[in-house]
């Protein structure tokens, strides 16, 4: 974070080292108006009220709902869109003809999402956000079975976050920029799997 500074700040060090003490106070911090000098890709990013902004860089995966096993990671610049854009983007590049489904939750379901996932043959399966306002979904959607299991199914996501954060070490990023870090994300997904899949080759 004593990175994080103002993109017009042609200022020198003040001394006091390469590790010197900063004062944050007062001070307003967007990335509009400052950008980290180590790692320009990083943005400042809160998860939710009452959480501290960050620097970070935004990690995105596609899992497959039959096996739990991922089938596409991406990386991004962290923002408040990014996690839709991620899901349009990695859901263009799965091949097959059939139309697909995609179980996603309630910050998915937006009317510019729902109709670019059915522009790309595929089925919108987000969980309704009706928090003082209307969902994108309708009955037509929300009634077939298919509906509930992915629902239920989507959660599993969780669980590979959760082993590349803690067993694969990403919880804190070792690398810079948004290639050396997607690098890493996407190994730490690949090994993630490779851990799977003799679990379900031994249940079969």
């Amino acid at each position: 974070m004593k990175s994080f500074k103002p993109k017009d700040d042609g200022a020198p060090p003040a001394g006091g080292g390469r590790n010197r003490e900063r004062d944050f106070r007062g001070e307003k911090r967007t990335n509009e108006t400052h950008a980290s000098t180590t790692d320009p890709d990083a943005r400042l990013l809160r998860k939710g009220r009452g959480k501290k902004a960050k620097l970070c860089h935004m990690g995105h995966l596609l899992m497959e709902n039959r096996n739990g096993l991922i089938v596409d990671a991406l990386v991004t610049e962290a923002c408040g869109i990014a996690e839709r854009d991620a899901a349009l983007a990695m859901l263009g590049r799965q091949g097959g003809r059939h139309r697909a489904t995609v179980g996603a939750d309630k910050a998915y379901d937006t009317a510019e999402f729902v109709a670019d996932l059915r522009a790309l043959n595929v089925t919108p399966h987000v969980a309704q956000n009706t928090a003082n306002r209307r969902s994108a979904l309708d009955g037509r959607t929300t009634r077939h079975p298919g509906y509930a299991v992915s629902q239920r199914l989507r959660k599993r996501i969780e669980e590979s976050f959760g082993w590349i954060k803690t067993v694969g070490g990403l919880r804190k990023t070792r690398h810079r920029g948004s290639a050396r870090v997607g690098w890493l994300f996407t190994l730490t997904a690949a090994a993630c799997n490779l851990v799977r899949l003799p679990k379900l080759l031994g249940a079969r």
